[in-house]
């Protein structure tokens, strides 16, 4: 197969890094055009990047010369790019402007932020548990008179640590959740060599998370039915969500009441067996194991673990009985590679194999 050609947008930022890494050497795709904002605009990447590389591993050979273009270029250049990621820090109605403006253009988009995710017709997917919502491409084809080019998301990173652990026990229907997440630094674009605020704190606020952290697992398990998603009513979710000094991970503390029996036992059964959607299973990114539960009684943690399944992974632990709810638990996921750039890689594969993507 003939690897597609991917563009970067906002390919300076950490997520934007990110991605540079992940696709080194992908066997599906490969990075052919970088953008970014006007200050690195027409620099080589190395150049655009000196002293700015923060992304944990080195930045590869492959894009150290390639020319860092703004995005008002991409048109120059639309029939040398079959899709772009798209991770970049606008004001919302601008973001929506920008990407629609590409879709529009035939080049599907990959997009990491969050302004597209409430627009009906927007999938918005975590590919193990509703790839079924890449329907709703065809009715926004529609509206934005493309053949090919559409808009995907990926959902907020934090709720991806624990939306999978309690995805594999909606059969006993959880009624209310409350779940406190211990977001790292690399969430802001930040290391902890360049967040001043986080030393030797916690900061208890980061704007929207809450909301989002709220309502966007109630669209991931919604129906799809008539061009937009009809959001499931349970579980009722209340979030607090913490900025704290970790430099990679997600940490959610999580308490659940269920309308259904169910023990421990049964718990931990239901997250060994749950391995996610079989069509994502033999995709390039899916890690081997979706869901692993630690036993320790100090784990999981971010530095030990973030990287389970070189970060695609979902990591658990601290399974006991709550005396207010019935259950509570820990979840753990790597917020730069699963809860961002690797979770749209994955979805850009699923989105491949279902046909959504191709050559241009």
């Amino acid at each position: 197969m003939e690897k597609l050609r991917v563009g970067i947008v906002g390919a300076t930022g950490l997520v934007g890094q990110t991605f540079i890494s992940l696709l080194e050497n992908h066997p599906w795709f490969k990075i052919t055009a970088l953008f970014a904002s006007p200050r690195s605009k027409g620099k080589s990447y190395s150049e655009a990047m000196e002293g700015r590389w923060r992304y944990a591993a080195e930045m590869p050979e492959s894009v150290k010369e390639m020319k860092v273009m703004g995005t008002d270029e991409i048109s120059a250049i639309a029939d040398q790019i079959d899709f772009v990621f798209c991770a970049v820090d606008m004001d919302k109605s601008e973001l929506i402007q920008l990407e629609e403006g590409i879709a529009k253009l035939e080049i599907p988009v990959i997009s990491n932020n969050s302004a597209m995710r409430w627009i009906p017709d927007v999938p918005m997917i975590i590919p193990e548990i509703n790839p079924e919502h890449s329907i709703l491409i065809e009715t926004q084809r529609k509206r934005l008179k493309t053949r090919h080019g559409f808009i995907a998301v990926k959902p907020n990173c934090s709720i991806q640590s624990y939306v999978p652990a309690l995805t594999a026990l909606l059969d006993f229907e959880p009624e209310e959740v409350f779940v406190s997440t211990y977001q790292a630094v690399s969430g802001s674009g930040k290391t902890l060599a360049t967040a001043d605020e986080m030393r030797n704190n916690v900061v208890p606020y980061i704007g929207g998370e809450e909301e989002k952290s709220e309502w966007e697992p109630l669209r991931i398990w919604g129906q799809a039915k008539g061009g937009t998603i009809e959001l499931a009513r349970r579980p009722i979710i209340s979030a607090q969500c913490y900025r704290v000094s970790v430099e990679y991970g997600h940490t959610a503390a999580v308490s659940v009441r269920f309308r259904k029996d169910i023990d421990e036992k049964e718990i931990l059964g239901r997250w060994a067996d749950y391995q996610g959607h079989e069509s994502v299973r033999d995709l390039p990114s899916a890690p081997e194991k979706f869901l692993d539960y630690l036993t320790e009684d100090d784990r999981p943690q971010p530095l030990l673990d973030a990287m389970a399944g070189k970060g695609m992974g979902i990591t658990i632990g601290r399974l006991r009985k709550d005396p207010i709810f019935d259950y509570k638990f820990t979840c753990l996921s790597h917020n730069l590679i699963r809860g961002a750039a690797g979770g749209a890689v994955l979805t850009a594969e699923l989105l491949l194999k279902q046909g959504y993507l191709s050559e241009a």
